[in-house]
Order: C-alpha cells, then sequence, then structure tokens
C-alpha cells in the first residue's frame, strides 16, 4: 500500500485479519475420516499478502489463521496455524518480490512468478500440517488422509485469489494492491 499512512495500513491489515477468520469460521466442508476442514482462508491469505505486502500479510494470514482455529473450535492449532499461514504468507511475498525486480513471464494472464509463489507456500502448508497432525496425534500414518484435501484447499484458494484480484484490481481498489504485477513496476 503505497503512500498511505500507517494508520490506513493498520485498518487494511485489520480489515485483512477479519476477512480471514470468517473465511476460516463460516465457510469450511468437514473432511470425511478426520476431524479437519477445508476452508476458503488460503485465498484470503493470497490476497492480503497481494494487498498488503508480505510484512503486513504475514500479520494478517497468522493472527487470522490463528483466531480463525480458536474461536472454530480448534484451539490446539492455533499455534500451529500461525506459523504455517505466516509462513506462507512469507513464501507468497518473497515471490512477488522476485516478480516485480525481474520476470514478466505471464502464464493465463498471471505473473508465473506470483503462481509459483502460491503454489510454493500452498505445498508449504500441506506439509506443515502433516507434521503438525502427525506430533497431535502421535501417528504419521493418519495425516496420509489430509494430504489430498489440503492440496485442493490450496489450489481453490489459488483460483478464488486470482478471480478476486483480478476483479479487484479493474476498480478503483486497486491503488491499495501493494503488488501491482501489471504493466509497469511503480
Amino acid at each position: 500500500m503505497r503512500n498511505t499512512t500507517r494508520t490506513a495500513n493498520l485498518v487494511m491489515t485489520a480489515l485483512m485479519i477479519g476477512i480471514i477468520i470468517v473465511s476460516i469460521m463460516f465457510i469450511r466442508i468437514p473432511i470425511p475420516g478426520t476431524q479437519g476442514y477445508v476452508h476458503l482462508g488460503d485465498a484470503m491469505i493470497f490476497l492480503s499478502v497481494l494487498i498488503l505486502g508480505w510484512k503486513n500479510g504475514a500479520m494478517a494470514a497468522a493472527i487470522g489463521g490463528a483466531l480463525g482455529d480458536i474461536m472454530g473450535g480448534a484451539p490446539v492449532w492455533a499455534p500451529w496455524t500461525f506459523v504455517i499461514k505466516g509462513v506462507m504468507a512469507i513464501i507468497l511475498g518473497m515471490f512477488l518480490n522476485a516478480a516485480i525486480k525481474k520476470a514478466r513471464l505471464r502464464f493465463a494472464g498471471i505473473p508465473v512468478l506470483e503462481l509459483l509463489g502460491m503454489v510454493l507456500a500452498g505445498i508449504f502448508m500441506v506439509a506443515g500440517y502433516y507434521v503438525a497432525e502427525g506430533v497431535i496425534v502421535g501417528n504419521w500414518v493418519a495425516p496420509v488422509i489430509g494430504i489430498p484435501w489440503n492440496v485442493g484447499q490450496f489450489v481453490v484458494g489459488i483460483i478464488v485469489a486470482e478471480i478476486l484480484a483480478a476483479a479487484l484490481y479493474k476498480t478503483p481498489a486497486r491503488r491499495y494492491f501493494a503488488y501491482r504485477l501489471d504493466k509497469k513496476y511503480e
């Protein structure tokens, strides 16, 4: 968010925290055979990094994800989610920084490094939750059930985030995007 005040940054970060919480708590699909669920939180995490940049995006992702778990009835996952979602945002932010500096290559209109950052962030999330569930349940076989669901969650998250970002980018909200990966790199 260029040329904005610290107050505006704080307000936008708080807004994204709230959106992440809501997308985790209220838009969820239970995973058969587990106590877990999939949600649209990853889409909002990806979008928060695009809008807020990697620092505030990571803060929104970590806090929003952890609070979504706590308020959604899964507090045992909150510390894990705090770290996993925060690192996801950092990974995406690093790739977005690289995309701004170097690459103009696009796939289906999306900068390749942006897409790669989201995919690698999603892969980190899948691995992170596999380890977390293995530690929590004390079994390394049971968490395998959740892997395809977590992959599906981040893939849907990428699609939803890109659709929302493209739509928002065609409105005056475009000026709030920290990462402007269009024709000019301002």
